[in-house]
């Protein structure tokens, strides 16, 4: 089932979807349903990253630095 909803977008990102759609023959609405699916998944993506990461141990930035200087990376 579709829902209808208002979006307040900058007139240049609007113009250049509209641009868009028309090239690729698509809709608006198509194009925003699929930007938002591709932004859903990499967030997706990013959690279970940090969920398989979240027992390994923390580094500190100075830890980090340090290491970096006395491998002459800075």
């Amino acid at each position: 089932m579709n829902s209808k909803a208002t979006l307040y977008l900058d007139p240049k990102i609007l113009k250049a979807a509209k641009i868009k759609a028309a090239h690729t023959e698509k809709s608006l609405s198509y194009l925003v349903n699929e930007a938002l699916r591709l932004s859903l998944r990499e967030d997706a993506a990013d959690y279970e990253a940090f969920e398989k990461r979240a027992k390994e141990p923390a580094r500190s930035l100075e830890s980090v630095l340090k290491d970096l200087k006395r491998d002459g990376h800075l």
